[in-house]
């Protein structure tokens, strides 16, 4: 028992050697003016965009242009900053010019400079739960992403993030592709994605649908625009209630978290009261969609239709609503599903999302 006094006094004694600091006040939080503001979007997500590499950043740009405000652009080089970005979303490597496509390259120098990619994670980003990581295959810098997913991950955790890191790749073009060197770091990405949840966008096909409705300089701008607005779509729909069925964010994380590749695609059905409307819809958005074809059964999909007060009334277009529905979940072990109300629509838009695709 004594023993127990004298140490309990001898504790005493330290506490009070340093008494002094209450007289300087509390500490208070320094306001941190690198921190990006919030998202302006609607996201069921506290999610940051990450762009890694020239076509990485020109797909971040997308994101940003779409009110994603975190969103940042990582690059080995400033020579490839998209026009209107301003510097607080750039995150450059020091002592770096470019990896002239050299993926082992671009890796070591991620390696080595994975502290100050994570310090600027903390500073600009702050919290988040979600990392969509924005990237091109065939370049040197955005091939070598997957460089920083330990950082990435890291990142999340220390952050008590609830989400994962997912990849979104885009797949450079049949003339690209010539290119022996092109070709094998878009083959070097692939396979370094390919087990984590991922999305490839397909450039060829991309550029087939956009053919003849854009010009030629803006065929990459107006894809990435595309998916950029087709992507926050899925996010905004999921921070809604729907009178009639809702797709929340659970039910989005859930399909997110799918390891393996996910397709996402869209299409309007004008009348749909048509025979076969859940094999139309189904179709339609595989064909359409910016993401390669799938042929295997999916892991878990989802099927967001957007329809007026009208449709929704009608008992025809509910029964083939109901078999639409029954059609696509056919297509995967687990179906998710929304249905949301709005007005002046060209016809019955779908939002069609599959994943857990093996490759």
């Amino acid at each position: 028992m004594e023993q127990f006094k004298e140490r309990f006094k001898q504790e005493v004694i330290k506490v009070s050697e340093f008494d002094f600091v209450d007289h300087y006040g509390d500490v208070e939080e320094v306001a941190n003016e690198e921190r990006l503001p919030e998202n302006e979007a609607e996201t069921a997500l506290n999610c940051a965009f990450v762009g890694v590499g020239g076509g990485g950043g020109k797909l971040a740009k997308a994101f940003l242009d779409a009110g994603f405000n975190k969103t940042l652009l990582i690059n080995t080089t400033g020579k490839d900053k998209p026009e209107g970005v301003d510097d607080k979303h750039m995150v450059l490597i020091p002592d770096s010019d470019g990896v002239a496509k050299n993926v082992e390259f671009g890796k070591s120098v991620f390696k080595q400079n994975g502290t100050v990619v994570e310090d600027a994670l903390r500073t600009k980003l702050g919290e988040v739960d979600w990392i969509f990581v924005l990237a091109c295959g065939g370049g040197g810098t955005g091939s070598a992403c997957f460089a920083l997913d330990d950082v990435f991950n890291r990142y999340l955790e220390s952050v008590k993030g609830s989400g994962k890191v997912f990849y979104i790749v885009t797949m450079p073009n049949a003339q690209e592709l010539l290119n022996s060197t092109i070709a094998k770091n878009s083959l070097l990405v692939a396979n370094d994605i390919s087990e984590s949840p991922h999305i490839v966008l397909d450039n060829e096909k991309q550029t087939k649908i956009l053919r003849g409705k854009v010009g030629l300089m803006n065929l990459l701008p107006a894809a990435n625009s595309a998916f950029a607005r087709l992507f926050s779509q899925v996010l905004k729909l999921s921070s809604e209630d729907s009178s009639i069925q809702t797709f929340d964010s659970r039910d989005l994380e859930r399909c997110l978290k799918t390891n393996n590749r996910m397709l996402i695609g869209t299409t309007v059905i004008v009348d749909p009261k048509i025979p076969n409307l859940g094999a139309t819809i189904f179709q339609n958005c595989v064909k359409r969609s910016p993401c390669p074809n799938f042929q295997s059964k999916a892991q878990v999909g989802s099927l967001l239709l957007v329809m007026t007060a009208e449709m929704a009334n009608d008992p025809e277009i509910s029964q083939h609503l109901d078999a639409a529905t029954s059609y696509v979940g056919g297509r995967a072990d687990t179906l998710f599903s929304g249905i949301y109300i709005r007005e002046n629509l060209p016809g019955l838009i779908a939002i069609l999302m599959v994943g857990g695709i093996e490759q």
